[in-house]
């Protein structure tokens, strides 16, 4: 049976939502709500993409602590048995942050005791678990194992967030090797040094035949055949756009892994992305399959 397979650290949310702003030095403000939630990232992708029925390998680090215990309850739900890279490391191998949700802005504090360095065991342990994947999430870790999978047959994509050091050159390893890659605005233009997405996107063709380039509330822009598409958003009411990139991945990996046309996959991934900034929290709003299916024919008329 195929599967979709991914490696990345687990993040944890602890949202407190509703503050009227951030508190000044000194000041202690109640929140109206609290949620400790999983946050974005390879395993938040997967973990939406098994709720839509699709098979996942997660490779990630559990430790002893609390937060590795929560996450681990939260793969039991899903019915999801991760292969833990941090067998036997003492400490907390995820990272934790806390979101200050007010009207107008998010603010972050975030915590890691992660190991930052990847060893070939750890490639070695990847590459294992993933062998035999039909599509996998490709991060900027573990690039051998990736390396291994593409000379198996395995559809890469890739994602990252942001970093003030991307450029095509930092990243030439990653864009020669992925078979799609999924910026949004922001992180397309840092990447190529231009100023428009359409730009970006002509840049990126270099690289790739069917490019994608996020355009957060207002879709998706594509460009295929030297031809250039907006797939227009989904009109919700967004409350907090946390998880929504991760989201939209967990869409765009169903469409792929079901074989559906690169702007039918796109659009699955407009509509899991769109569910996903209706509530607070990267997996609180969901689709199930039959969900998502029925919103796809419904919304056929956004792909022409």
């Amino acid at each position: 049976m195929s599967f979709v397979a991914g490696a990345g650290r687990i993040n944890i949310d602890l949202l407190f939502e509703g503050l009227p702003r951030i508190p000044e030095p000194g000041e202690e403000l109640y929140a109206r709500g609290f949620s400790l939630q999983m946050g974005g990232g390879v395993p938040a992708t997967l973990l939406n993409l098994a709720g839509l029925g699709v098979p996942v390998r997660i490779q990630t680090g559990l430790g002893t602590d609390m937060f590795s215990e929560f996450a681990r309850r939260q793969f039991e739900l899903q019915g999801v048995q991760p292969y833990n890279l941090a067998q036997g490391v003492s400490g907390i191998p995820l990272n934790i942050t806390a979101a200050l949700l007010t009207p107008g802005e998010r603010t972050f504090v975030s915590y890691t005791e992660a190991d930052e360095t990847h060893s070939q065991a750890d490639d070695d342990a990847v590459y294992a678990h993933s062998k035999g994947a039909k599509v996998a999430e490709m991060g900027t870790e573990h690039l051998d194992a990736y390396r291994r999978l593409k000379a198996d047959g395995t559809i890469l994509v890739f994602d990252t967030g942001w970093d003030d050091q991307m450029s095509l050159e930092t990243y030439r390893p990653y864009l020669e090797l992925a078979d799609y890659y999924t910026p949004n605005q922001k992180e397309a233009l840092k990447i190529t040094g231009t100023d428009n997405p359409s730009d970006a996107a002509r840049v990126l063709e270099r690289f790739f035949d069917k490019v994608i380039v996020k355009l957060d509330k207002d879709g998706c822009l594509i460009r295929e055949n030297g031809r250039e598409k907006i797939i227009p958003n989904l009109p919700v009411v967004s409350r907090d756009s946390t998880g929504a990139g991760d989201a939209f991945l967990a869409g765009l990996l169903y469409g792929l892994y079901h074989d559906y046309s690169f702007a039918q996959s796109v659009l699955f991934g407009n509509l899991t992305g769109a569910t996903c900034v209706t509530a607070v929290g990267c997996l609180t709003a969901r689709l199930t399959e039959p969900e998502l299916l029925r919103l796809w024919k419904e919304y056929q008329h956004l792909l022409d």
